[in-house]
């Protein structure tokens, strides 16, 4: 019998996706299907996802939800049972799901998703008449108040909150708590109050039974200062209900033997024509050095900035580098600069995903020099695609990769390079080892061969996931 999972999230593939947390959110219902649990995944109805919506029932009316009329649709889309919150007051709108046209958040974002809690809430107590979840798993912020919204309404059914990034609060002034509909008596320390203002993140983590981040290792580090952004107390305070679940990757999108947009197979021969293919995509010139690619969100927090200090130095010792991301606009245009200025540099601004794996295939080694990463994913394509990841040593960058020192290297075991975050010095270091060992062709490929073999999958992960259900609901 399948038990049934409400998840709540701001994007999901293949809908709609900004960034990792799409991905994650839509390979868990396969990943869990097989252990006994139903997801149901309830996003925004944003306009991307409506042009892409078939036949669709609905599910839930609500006559009134933050200043107009909604409905949720249930639809199975591509494998995914989804259930689309249709809003066209707060969601029918050009741009991203976060940002306007001009890059900046839509000023109404709070209500926005609140509006999603709120839908969570309804579909939590049963308004779906015969479906009703076991267990509701929110995703991030976006998805923070739902608890508030069930307590409200007096409905009881175990909450699963999971940490994505901790950096994103999502914030909103004490004035909008009537317009939220939220309770004042729980703008409290121990209640969504942050230091003057709602945080929906921490009325989810006051809220939730059970709180998960996305590596074991990022897990430790919410709880100190320097990684918790200001909610690390509430963390420790909550210590015994929290765990890390590493991510995984859907190894059916992602697999070099099947993958429609490269052009060889992962052997020597098809990482060679595939580099190639590569090199002409980004107006680089043949090299016998590594060719290194960055696909990334354009921030401070994925260290891009570093990169772009130590980069002359790879270049001028032999390597290459492709880059592919958008973001911060000051980023985007020195990373252009870079590419107008350095032979070996060729620069993408914005993003694509079959160029992503283009370049996975291709590339010989992906940086991820990140000042904190909660999991990441990148590494783990990188991993399955015999590309070796150089990455900072943290999050769940240092739960995925092997590094490689003198005694990883003696077993054969190395999958990576590892090094100190926010660290230029250290990162060119990292560099330079990187343009060492791809000059020693054995050691080399046997990283390559350690990689691509590397456990990248959901199979562990979702056991744990099925085992944290189960406890809630035994």
């Amino acid at each position: 019998m399948t038990r049934p999972v409400l998840a709540v999230a701001s994007e999901c593939v293949p809908l709609v996706k900004t960034g990792g947390l799409a991905d994650v959110v839509g390979a868990l219902p396969r990943a869990l299907a097989d252990a006994g649990w139903g997801l149901r995944t309830l996003m925004p109805g944003y306009p991307g996802v409506m042009a892409k919506l078939g036949p669709a029932s609905e599910a839930l009316s609500i006559d009134n939800l933050f200043g107009g009329p909604a409905r949720v649709l249930a639809l199975r889309h591509d494998g995914l049972d989804a259930l689309v919150l249709d809003a066209p007051h707060l969601f029918a709108r050009d741009g991203s799901p976060y940002l306007d046209a001009g890059g900046r958040d839509w000023p109404d974002n709070d209500l926005r998703f609140a509006a999603l809690c709120r839908a969570a809430a309804r579909i939590a107590a049963g308004a779906m008449g015969g479906w009703r979840p076991e267990v509701v798993h929110l995703h991030d912020w976006q998805a923070g108040l739902v608890p508030e919204y069930m307590a409200a309404d007096g409905t009881r059914v175990p909450v699963v909150m999971t940490i994505h990034n901790i950096a994103f609060h999502g914030l909103a002034p004490a004035s909008r708590m009537g317009v939220l509909g939220l309770d004042p008596a729980r703008f409290t320390l121990d209640g969504f109050e942050y230091y003057g203002q709602v945080s929906a993140l921490k009325a989810g983590l006051v809220g939730a039974d059970r709180i998960t981040t996305v590596s074991p290792g990022y897990a430790r580090e919410l709880t100190t200062p320097a990684f918790g952004m200001g909610l690390d107390g509430v963390i420790r305070a909550r210590r015994e209900v929290v765990s890390g679940i590493l991510n995984g990757i859907d190894t059916g999108l992602w697999d070099p033997r099947t993958d429609p947009h490269i052009r060889r197979y992962q052997t020597p021969r098809g990482k060679a024509d595939n580099r190639s293919a590569l090199r002409a995509a980004f107006d680089l010139p043949d090299a016998a050095g590594p060719l290194a690619v960055v696909v990334s969100r354009l921030s401070q927090q994925k260290g891009l900035d570093l990169l772009l200090d130590a980069v002359p130095g790879f270049v001028a010792a032999g390597g290459q580098l492709a880059l592919l991301g958008s973001g911060d606009r000051a980023l985007e245009t020195a990373w252009a600069r870079a590419a107008r200025s350095l032979p070996g540099v060729g620069v993408r601004i914005g993003y694509d995903e079959p160029l992503a794996h283009r370049m996975f295939a291709g590339g010989d080694a992906v940086l991820v020099p990140s000042r904190f990463e909660p999991c990441g994913l990148t590494q783990l394509y990188a991993l399955r695609y015999g590309a070796v990841p150089v990455v900072a040593r943290t999050g769940g960058l240092a739960d995925t990769v092997i590094h490689a020192n003198d005694a990883a290297l003696r077993a054969g075991v190395a999958t990576g390079i590892l090094h100190a975050p926010d660290d230029t010095r250290a990162l060119a270091d990292a560099l330079e080892q990187l343009i060492a060992l791809h000059a020693d062709d054995a050691a080399w490929k046997r990283m390559q061969g350690n990689g691509m073999k590397h456990p990248v999958g959901w199979e562990s992960s979702s056991r744990a996931y099925a085992a944290l259900y189960q406890s809630l609901v035994a």
